[in-house]
């Protein structure tokens, strides 16, 4: 299994960093992990959109989600030119729609959301969500399969519902929080994974209650579910001091490896 990150920026793009996503890949399989902004144009530089087997979607604020509706519309965009293409012409010429996992409670979002950018002229681009993806809504506590992975959500602690999702291949498991804060439920999430990616979005500790971890959060769960590596991610910022304050606060409770995430960087998991 291997862990190639696109974008790891907490909130909107920047620096040259796009937001929150992951791309998760076996010999077999590949799958993309949230999509905020800037992701469809990071992914663009890996793969084809087409070549992907599902997309799990965390939660639905922007920095999520946002880039569903380019990936949808690129998905379809060289068929909608074809002179005379119809929804029944593309399924027929066998076209393959994404599986696209969400939160149970998307369709009035989606249509809304498509809504916004017609294309009059190519009317099937608008069809993002009817016709490039085959889209799942989950419950917290399922477990669907996708390819050769078995991909668990983990209901955690946001202001709004957020997954974290547990996947495991026949010689590997990872673990992903979305964004979170403190709870119960990252032990079972992350419990003797072999890579945890967790967010680290905040210098200190979380006084509110929106929901976000700090470098020492990361740590504490880290090391009380054993995992085998610990990647740090969401950042606010990108300076080198305050990124590096986030590491060291987590390695005060967890003495495996940790590593921060940035664009490009890919581990392998296993």
């Amino acid at each position: 299994m291997r862990l190639t990150v696109l974008g790891c920026r907490a909130g909107m793009p920047a620096d040259g960093q796009a937001s929150s996503g992951y791309l998760l890949e076996t010999a077999t399989t590949r799958l993309l992990l949230d999509c905020g902004p800037g992701i469809a144009t990071a992914l663009s530089s890996v793969t084809e959109p087409a070549s992907l087997d599902g997309i799990v979607i965390s939660h639905f604020h922007s920095d999520h989600c946002y880039d569903l509706l380019p990936i949808g519309k690129s998905l379809l965009s060289g068929l909608a030119h074809e002179p005379g293409a119809t929804v029944e012409t593309i399924r027929r010429n066998g076209f393959t729609p994404v599986r696209l996992y969400v939160p149970r409670g998307s369709g009035d979002l989606f249509a809304r959301w498509a809504g916004l950018f017609p294309v009059h002229t190519f009317p099937l681009l608008d069809q993002a969500f009817e016709i490039a993806f085959d889209v799942r809504e989950y419950e917290p506590g399922e477990t669907h399969v996708v390819g050769d992975l078995s991909v668990a959500m983990h209901e955690t602690r946001h202001a709004i519902p957020n997954c974290g999702v547990r996947i495991e291949s026949a010689t590997a498991t990872f673990a992903y929080t979305g964004d979170t804060g403190t709870t119960p439920a990252l032990h079972d999430l992350a419990e003797d994974a072999d890579l945890l990616l967790t967010e680290a979005t905040l210098a200190e500790p979380e006084v509110g209650d929106h929901g976000h971890l700090s470098g020492a959060d990361a740590g504490v769960i880290a090391a009380k579910a054993g995992v085998g590596r610990l990647v740090l991610t969401h950042f606010a910022v990108a300076d080198e001091r305050s990124l590096e304050h986030l590491r060291a606060s987590a390695a005060e409770s967890y003495e495996g490896p940790i590593a921060l995430a940035a664009p490009g960087v890919r581990f392998d998991i296993g």
